[in-house]
């Protein structure tokens, strides 16, 4: 008996699109739960790994608002948008209101810094938020809802009233 009959079947029982799909699943079982991923762990590995509080701060410029005190309140709970996309709700732990502040030379030939004084820039405001949440710290940064949160990257923070859009400055665990 042949090993291939005229069907496509491996002495007569088992068809080799059959054995073909399954020997793709097994790989890709074997990958997903063997293989390591850059950071050393595997996929299964990251999902299963402690999660700790963490601390980050992120810088909004430019935000147009008239009650820049009112609009964020500290233990607040927005959620966070990281690449226009929903990772969960982060605790507000501390905020400052940063006024734009312009450099004046004097005439001594020396440079004072004062809060800007145009008109359009009275509603203009700066942000420096701290925000806690419980995230994976892996070898190669922190996960936050399944994205990687390092300094620079752009997030969104969404409330009731508002959707402001900085950049994280700082990451402390």
């Amino acid at each position: 008996m042949a090993w291939l009959d005229r069907r496509g079947r491996l002495w007569g029982k088992v068809s080799v699109l059959d054995v073909g799909a399954i020997a793709v699943l097994v790989m890709a079982a074997i990958a997903f739960f063997w293989l390591p991923t850059k950071g050393g762990a595997s996929v299964a590995q990251l999902a299963s790994a402690n999660q700790q509080p963490v601390e980050f701060e992120i810088m909004v410029r430019g935000l147009t608002v008239l009650r820049p005190n009112s609009l964020l309140k500290v233990g607040d709970r927005p959620n966070l948008m990281v690449r226009n996309q929903p990772r969960g709700q982060v605790e507000v732990k501390a905020v400052t209101v940063l006024v734009p502040r312009i450099p004046v030379p004097t005439l001594d030939g020396k440079v004072t810094v004062v809060p800007d004084p145009r008109l359009a820039e009275l509603y203009v405001r700066d942000f420096a938020v701290t925000l806690t949440a419980t995230a994976t710290v892996t070898n190669d940064g922190l996960v936050v809802g399944g994205d990687k949160l390092k300094i620079g990257t752009p997030v969104d923070l969404e409330g009731p009233r508002y959707v402001m859009r900085g950049s994280v400055m700082d990451v402390r665990f």
